[in-house]
C-alpha cells in the first residue's frame, strides 16, 4: 500500500484574508483551534510569525503529550503561512529530522476568507512498511494521512466558528 503524503481541506470563514492571517499566523494561538495541537512558544517579540521564526509547538493526542521544533518558511500577510516541523521530543525536540509541513493559503471569497490547511508528511526517507506500522500505533489505527484529514476538518471548523463568533 502506497502512501498519501499530502492532504487538504479547505473553509470559507466570514472575515478578512489579513485578519484570518494575523490569527493562525500566531502559533501560540493554533491551540484554541487544533485538537491535537496545545500552542506554542515563541520568541519574546510575539504577534506574527516571521520566515526563520523558530518556535515549539506543544501537543497531545490521548494521554500523550510532545513538544517539536518548528520553522517558518513563509509569511505573506493575507495570504500564506507555512512552518516545516523538524524535531521531536517528549519534554524538548531532541530527535531531529524531516517531519511534516504545514500550510495554510488565504484567498478573498466574496466577503470572507478561503482558508485551506495542509499537511505534508516529510518523512520520505521512511521506507513505506516502517511508516504505516509507526503510524498505525503513533494514532491508534490509522495512516497519518487519514488522521491528519481528520483534525484539520476539526481545526478549520473551529477556527471559522472562533472567527465568526
Amino acid at each position: 500500500m502506497s502512501r498519501t503524503f499530502t492532504v487538504s481541506d479547505s473553509i470559507v470563514v466570514d472575515a478578512d484574508p489579513a485578519t484570518v492571517w494575523a490569527q493562525v499566523a500566531d502559533p501560540a494561538l493554533m491551540g484554541r483551534w487544533s485538537p491535537e495541537n496545545l500552542g506554542a512558544t515563541l520568541p519574546a517579540d510575539g504577534g506574527p510569525a516571521r520566515v526563520g521564526t523558530v518556535f515549539d509547538g506543544r501537543n497531545k493526542r490521548g494521554p500523550f503529550r510532545w513538544t517539536t521544533r518548528c520553522t517558518v518558511t513563509a509569511a505573506d500577510e493575507g495570504r500564506l503561512f507555512r512552518f516545516r516541523v523538524h524535531a521531536i521530543g517528549v519534554r524538548r525536540p531532541r530527535l531531529r529530522g524531516p517531519i511534516a509541513t504545514w500550510e495554510y493559503r488565504f484567498e478573498p471569497a466574496g466577503t470572507g476568507t478561503l482558508v485551506t490547511e495542509t499537511w505534508t508528511d516529510d518523512r520520505r526517507a521512511w521506507p513505506d512498511p516502517l511508516a504505516h506500522a509507526f503510524d498505525r500505533a503513533a494514532t491508534g489505527g490509522s495512516t497519518f494521512a487519514d488522521f491528519q484529514r481528520r483534525n484539520i476538518a476539526s481545526t478549520l471548523r473551529r477556527l471559522k466558528k472562533a472567527l465568526e463568533a
